[in-house]
């Protein structure tokens, strides 16, 4: 009987565990969108394009995860994969950018001007309260360029970026993609907010 209890027991926190971690949850971003999309034409057909740094063979998985991610967002956004690039209306070039920086409260200069005199000497240098020491955080961009495939000219350029404590995973990056291409066919080139929800 205790045992069967026990069991109850361990299967309700589970299925309370399980219950917290579903749901809705929303990543913001800042993005910026230019370009002169041509008015009246619709998304088309896209490929992808690497660039030479891209086609590097340790580099082809990483890639391919980041087109992956892309790609979910072009076709939210009214694209259709084309069967090869010679017959692609649009030609996409994408790429991804994580840096880890390490930040700290007393980094903002109203923090300092307030506060910097609760720095002390410590290990030899001038040191922080313990328990203020720095964080590294994490700034995380991505960016698309559509080109006319037979023009080459560039239509359609976006950015999306957000910082975190932690590098992010595939589901961040394809949520930023779609931030990036919120407003498409329209631009923004002005650093505005976008929320994009997603579900766990």
């Amino acid at each position: 009987m205790k045992r069967r209890l026990a069991l109850l027991s361990l299967s309700a926190v589970a299925l309370a565990s399980l219950s917290a971690c579903s749901g809705i949850y929303t990543i913001s971003a800042e993005v910026r969108s230019f370009g002169n999309w041509p008015a009246g034409r619709a998304p088309g057909s896209y490929a992808f394009e690497r660039l030479p740094s891209q086609q590097q063979r340790q580099d082809q998985g990483r890639q391919e995860q980041i087109e992956a991610q892309a790609r979910l967002a072009l076709e939210k956004a009214g694209f259709k994969p084309a069967a090869d690039a010679k017959t692609a209306d649009i030609i996409v070039s994408v790429g991804v950018r994580i840096s880890a920086q390490d930040r700290a409260p007393w980094d903002d200069p109203l923090w300092w001007r307030w506060h910097g005199s609760i720095y002390h000497w410590r290990y030899g240098r001038l040191s922080p309260p313990f328990g203020f020491e720095s964080e590294r955080r994490y700034d995380r961009e991505v960016a698309l360029l559509l080109r006319d495939r037979v023009s080459s000219e560039p239509l359609y350029e976006a950015r999306a970026s957000n910082d975190g404590l932690s590098r992010g995973d595939a589901e961040l990056v394809g949520a930023l993609f779609e931030a990036a291409l919120s407003d498409f066919p329209k631009t923004r080139p002005d650093a505005h907010d976008v929320s994009v929800q997603r579900s766990r």
